[in-house]
């Protein structure tokens, strides 16, 4: 008689792909009987045509680079400010300050110039539009901003209106988006 792990042996391999077990039962009957293992079995699997995966390696996907450097149209500096001057010169010629009315006109002003600079159509820039309305009373001011940004590629424009009651501020950051 031929014990178990001679006829593992001596049984055709399959053909398709599948998995054997590892223990035969022979096997697992003296691992049982010893304590060590109990309803424990592992598998190994195994691919029919190796020379499949060959074939699929050797195929090759054409890509393409679609990093960019920086942009391809710049912030057009000179343009925003015209549109900060007329948009600033439209809504304050005649305004008198009023803290309660200019508050709006600060949120107002920006929304406005905020849409006219996305009209330019400036693909990947964040814009962050900043206005600031004051009383025009003999006093000075000085605003300041810090910004870490790419001096290639990342760009600002500003304003400063005054008439006989208020002044006004007009920032637009422009920050390339890579």
């Amino acid at each position: 008689m031929m014990s178990d792990i001679a006829k593992d042996r001596m049984a055709p391999s399959p053909k398709k792909g599948g998995s054997m077990s590892s223990v035969s039962s022979h096997d697992f009957r003296q691992k049982e009987l010893r304590g060590r293992i109990k309803d424990c079995e592992s598998t190994v699997s195994y691919m029919d045509e190796p020379g499949q995966r060959d074939v699929a390696s050797r195929l090759t996907a054409q890509m393409e680079n679609t990093y960019q450097l920086g942009p391809s149209k710049h912030f057009p500096v000179v343009t925003v400010n015209h549109i900060l001057r007329d948009v600033l010169t439209n809504y304050l010629q005649e305004e008198q300050y009023e803290p309660e009315l200019c508050r709006q006109l600060t949120k107002t002003i920006s929304e406005v110039i905020k849409a006219q600079v996305k009209d330019l159509m400036m693909p990947r820039y964040k814009l962050i539009v900043i206005v600031h309305i004051g009383q025009q009373n003999g006093q000075s001011i000085l605003v300041g901003s810090r910004c870490l940004w790419n001096p290639k590629s990342d760009n600002f424009s500003s304003y400063v209106f005054r008439n006989s009651s208020l002044f006004a501020l007009a920032n637009v950051y422009a920050v390339y988006f890579e």
